[in-house]
């Protein structure tokens, strides 16, 4: 799940809460769903729940009758606990399904369409930035969020390297929200989207934007598969923080910093589609599955829009409130 890693861990950052479930390994040792404490100490579930074979993605299987067992380990200082400074952090879950919305954030749409806007375009660039609202206003009328599909693959620890292939020219940033699945959804309402959510984790969804679009087929239009899914495009973590610790997603702050700069600084209130909206937008279509993640939309700031992007020896820290926070190191392909 988790690549080898040169790069320093973040330091620990707090999150909302009790008790949040991270993925982690002694050294040498193999990965094991942690319990993890808002002071930094951890209990290995395997144990503590007395069933050895046990991962974080059974442990989602079985969220709704597990929880209230977490809440009273994390309530009992009584405990094999651990230090989180002798364990290695890796992705909270080894998700079957990605779910990616794009386009997601009003502002970050703005933003990239007079980015891509060519020299000779008719009208001024206030009047398309005027027209792309429009549009947007209208998608959100007619409840029509844009979701594509990403591969598993692409899931990295959130204190991972982040390899940048020879072949991405303009490799980007975007962090996110993103949503963990607790049980299977298919066809589930808007009102009862959210009982569907285990919890919240952070995910950064790296993009090279120069194969975003076909140039040899233009009438195609996107190619996600070639611009998203290279290995280890998707940090992701630390932690799952349970939905009843997050009072409202649509009010959470999304920061990510390049090499100590701030380049996104956005609360998800600017998303054009909330959690609930998507969870059930996608059910509609796919049947989702408990450790599935909905990713839902990166806000401006991204590369593209400061005219800089990712370089080998870069780090990003990214942070969304009550999640905690990762930190990722750029190197290049040909420099390992």
């Amino acid at each position: 799940m988790s690549v080898k890693s040169a790069a320093a861990s973040a330091p620990f950052a707090p999150f909302s809460g009790p008790f949040a479930i991270g993925t982690l390994s002694a050294s040498g040792g193999a990965a094991f769903p942690g319990l993890v404490a808002p002071d930094g100490r951890v209990l290995d579930l395997r144990a503590a729940l007395g069933e050895p074979a046990l991962t974080t993605l059974v442990l989602l299987e079985r969220w709704d009758e597990t929880l209230p067992r977490l809440h009273a380990l994390a309530a009992d200082p009584v405990g094999a606990w651990l230090s989180l400074d002798d364990l290695r952090v890796h992705a909270p879950v080894e998700p079957r399904q990605i779910f990616q919305s794009g386009a997601n954030y009003r502002q970050h749409v703005i933003d990239l369409a007079v980015a891509h806007r060519a020299p000779d375009a008719p009208g001024t660039v206030e009047e398309a930035r005027a027209e792309v609202a429009a549009v947007m206003d209208k998608r959100a009328a007619e409840d029509l969020p844009y979701v594509f599909i990403g591969l598993p693959t692409t899931i990295s620890g959130p204190y991972d390297d982040m390899v940048l292939p020879s072949w991405a020219e303009k490799p980007d940033w975007e962090l996110e929200l993103a949503a963990v699945i607790s049980r299977p959804a298919y066809r589930v309402t808007v009102e009862e989207a959210l009982e569907y959510v285990a919890g919240y984790t952070i995910a950064n969804d790296l993009t090279d934007r120069a194969t975003v679009f076909r140039r040899d087929m233009p009438p195609i239009g996107t190619d996600w598969l070639r611009s998203k899914n290279a290995p280890g495009f998707t940090p992701l973590g630390p932690w799952i923080v349970p939905a009843g610790s997050i009072t409202d997603p649509s009010d959470l702050q999304v920061t990510l910093k390049l090499n100590g700069e701030t380049m996104q600084d956005e609360s998800t209130n600017d998303m054009i589609f909330g959690v609930a909206r998507l969870v059930s937008y996608i059910s509609q279509t796919a049947r989702l599955l408990p450790g599935d993640l909905v990713l839902t939309g990166s806000p401006a700031g991204n590369g593209i829009h400061w005219g800089r992007l990712l370089r080998d020896g870069d780090v990003m820290d990214g942070s969304v409130t009550g999640l905690g926070a990762q930190r990722t190191r750029c190197v290049a392909e040909d420099a390992r």
